[in-house]
């Protein structure tokens, strides 16, 4: 029963991970410059890490985090172990926003437990923990996962 438990939650998270809502695409019509008299209207907010090297490298945290899950639904902590190495150690982006970065360690933090846990009870609740991680920077980035 557990093992269907962490399987359809491994399976709602592929599902729920990379999907995106998509964002209408229109530019804004030009504006004229407004009087000296108005108050500064905000910037926009920097998107510059909307690129392809950034998405492909998050996209690849949900592979290996889909990896992961799925070792662990299989009751194999071995295999689960190699997926937790690489979220745990792989190379940080280069252009990540300060503000994502204690997601990160606290993903890392996890994803370690991942490696040097001695059961899958204790695994599957890091690998809970570094989901909690994923959507809270997803939350902080206003990127939708529904």
């Amino acid at each position: 029963m557990k093992r269907h438990i962490i399987f359809l939650f491994g399976l709602g998270l592929i599902v729920t991970a990379c999907a995106e809502k998509e964002r209408a695409e229109s530019e804004p019509a030009a504006k004229a410059a407004a009087p000296a008299t108005e108050a500064a209207q905000p910037s926009e907010p920097d998107e510059s890490w909307r690129n392809a090297g950034f998405l492909k490298h998050m996209h690849r945290h949900a592979e290996k985090l889909d990896e992961l899950n799925f070792a662990l639904a299989e009751g194999d902590l071995e295999a689960a172990r190699m997926p937790a190495y690489w979220l745990a150690k792989h190379e940080t982006y280069r252009d990540i926003q300060s503000e994502w970065l204690p997601y990160l360690y606290a993903m890392r933090t996890e994803a370690e437990a991942v490696e040097t846990a001695t059961d899958l009870e204790t695994a599957s609740a890091a690998a809970m923990r570094i989901t909690v991680q994923c959507q809270g920077c997803h939350a902080s980035a206003g990127v939708s996962t529904e």
